[in-house]
């Protein structure tokens, strides 16, 4: 692995993709510290005990970076862009227009992620007002008003600087994506939680429970040796091509593999799932009213409700970000089209019913790893009394995106004769 990066600075295209990559994450450090006009400094630091207590405002500023705490410009963090991206999946399953859209290539593509811009200004400009609802009615345990003039100018202006962030993390991802190394949507995610880690290394460290103390390491690299393990898991389907005449010449035929992953999705399920569980309790936060507060209380990052609705979404957006991601059908057609051909398996339907149900059986398992490996941290966390900083959820997002920046690093090395170490 250490060779592999050392390789990658030796070549002056991949050194400027991950100079340009680390100067967007610094950039988008520093606005993760930059105050929104409009908001007592002093009044803020005063509150920032109410999102280190593990309720849903904690989870919330994990993913900002610690943006949320400090009323920053990045406050909101990518989390808008996120749900707008699931809402748009979704719909193109049920809205035929969608579905035709996302058939057509890259216009399509390029439409719908238009969309779901459009989607995410609208959802960031309605989160951003009921945050500015929710900094005011911190204003009692701070002893001075969070907002000082709180009138239509002033929630304007945080509203529209709030907004105006996301809007501007959404487009730093997408250069990161286009320009840098990795997914920079997710990458901006993996900077938001490994930016808390000086904070979890301080509470395992000052952590009463000595029991929890000495274990916790062997947990964390049991996990870390388990997600690893699975994420690189794959079953390989024999693939032989025949011999096949172009022109004057006879091309000999040759077999390879199809590659299909224990785990296709990702670490996309469980950013989504987390999305979606985190709207109730954020809902409840905002309104002020003791139901809501019930509600927020039974949705909790620490409940039972969440850990198990968490589990279940997490196996639902699997089997339909896999099903998005790999189509049986059209892998079919394409090895039929090339001459290529699964040993034992008439070309045609049959491969294709043949890819489905393998896929099925690898899915199954996967999935219930996600959920699995989402799910026990917390619940160990939850039965120990432990204050620890970070979930099965945080670890799970941050080494999937570092795996899956690792591979895209070592394929931009292999289209230059490096040896990569992922094999």
């Amino acid at each position: 692995m250490l060779n592999t990066i050392l390789s990658a600075f030796t070549v002056a295209e991949i050194r400027k993709k991950l100079a340009f990559t680390a100067l967007l994450l610094a950039l988008y450090r520093v606005g993760s510290h930059v105050p929104v006009p409009g908001v007592d400094i002093k009044a803020v630091e005063a509150v920032q005990s109410q999102f280190g207590s593990g309720g849903i405002l904690n989870l919330l500023n994990t993913f900002s970076g610690g943006g949320l705490s400090r009323i920053a410009l990045f406050a909101l963090g990518i989390m808008p862009y996120i749900t707008a991206s699931i809402i748009l999946q979704l719909l193109t399953v049920v809205v035929p227009s969608l579905e035709k859209l996302q058939k057509e290539g890259e216009v399509g593509t390029a439409r719908i992620t238009q969309y779901t811009r459009y989607l995410t200004v609208a959802l960031a400009f309605a989160q951003s007002i009921g945050y500015v609802f929710l900094f005011k009615s911190f204003s009692p345990n701070a002893g001075t008003p969070v907002i000082p003039q709180f009138d239509v100018a002033h929630v304007f202006l945080i509203v529209t600087s709030l907004t105006a962030g996301t809007i501007l993390l959404m487009w730093m991802g997408e250069l990161i994506t286009q320009r840098g190394i990795g997914n920079g949507i997710s990458l901006l995610i993996f900077a938001s939680i490994v930016a808390s880690l000086p904070h979890g290394l301080q509470a395992w460290w000052t952590n009463p429970d000595q029991v929890f103390k000495v274990m916790m390491p062997f947990i964390a690299l049991a996990v870390i040796a388990s997600i690893v393990f699975i994420q690189e898991g794959q079953r390989r389907i024999p693939v032989q091509y025949a011999k096949r005449v172009i022109g004057r010449r006879m091309s000999a035929g040759g077999q390879t593999y199809l590659p299909l992953r224990v785990n296709m999705a990702g670490v996309i399920p469980v950013i989504f799932a987390a999305s979606i569980m985190a709207f109730p309790p954020t809902v409840g936060q905002l309104i002020q009213q003791p139901w809501a507060q019930n509600v927020a209380t039974f949705f909790g990052p620490q409940g039972a409700a969440y850990i198990i609705g968490e589990s279940l979404f997490i196996i639902l957006f699997t089997y339909f970000y896999t099903a998005v991601t790999f189509n049986p059908v059209d892998q079919a057609d394409n090895l039929k089209k090339y001459g290529g051909f699964i040993p034992g398996v008439r070309p045609g339907r049959p491969t294709a019913e043949f890819l489905d149900r393998v896929l099925a059986r690898l899915t199954f398992p996967g999935a219930l790893y996600l959920a699995a490996v989402a799910a026990l941290p917390t619940i160990l966390i939850n039965s120990t009394q432990a204050n620890f900083f970070f979930g099965g959820t945080s670890l799970l997002i941050v080494i999937g995106v570092a795996l899956d920046t690792m591979k895209q690093l070592e394929a931009q090395l292999m289209m230059r004769n490096y040896e990569g170490f992922l094999k």
